[in-house]
């Protein structure tokens, strides 16, 4: 029993150039350069315009590590070709952001603002003061730099006051009863 994920070829689009050195993967494209090493007992074959990944057995691990691979080849294909992009909104009275050099200041209530410089190979944008996007070639690079910024003020329940993913809903809770 292979694993379901795993089995599928990555389709490598026009424009993006991939090169597989025994176990080191590089795709390179529009956007930029990405590598990864493909675990032990993985080997990874180029076949026309996609990237195969086979296991070499067919324990437990294996397989485990197969469809982990094959996930992290096609997230760095489509990376370097399209790149990855996280939408945060910024909900509340007084609550802004605003750019200063590459980093951005956070107003969020606090007795101070907060600045937030971006780490290596991610940039941010602000169409609007209430709004932040996280750009970038590397998938888990940018989520987790979302995940940071959304962590400084994580959405309350009652009102909805502040960062949240433009996509997340928030559960809201009834206030006090009054009489």
């Amino acid at each position: 029993m292979a694993s379901h994920i795993g089995k599928l070829p990555v389709t490598i689009p026009a424009g993006v150039e991939v090169k597989i050195d025994g176990q080191y993967f590089t795709a390179k494209g529009a956007k930029g350069t990405d590598s990864y090493e493909i675990p032990e007992g993985i080997t990874a074959v180029v076949e026309g315009n996609e990237v195969v990944l086979t296991p070499a057995d067919d324990l437990r691990p294996t397989r485990a590590k197969h469809g982990l691979a094959r996930s992290i080849v096609a997230g760095m294909v489509k990376g370097v070709h399209e790149g990855y992009a996280k939408t945060l909104e910024i909900v509340g009275t007084g609550y802004r952001a605003q750019m200063k050099g590459k980093g951005i200041e956070f107003s969020l209530g606090y007795s101070h603002t907060i600045t937030v410089e971006p780490p290596a190979g991610i940039e941010f944008e602000l169409p609007n003061p209430n709004q932040v996007i996280v750009k970038g070639i590397d998938k888990q690079a940018v989520g987790q730099c979302a995940a940071n910024i959304r962590k400084l003020r994580a959405p309350e329940p009652y009102k909805g006051k502040g960062i949240k993913y433009a996509d997340e809903h928030i559960l809201r809770k009834a206030g006090k009863a009054g009489k």
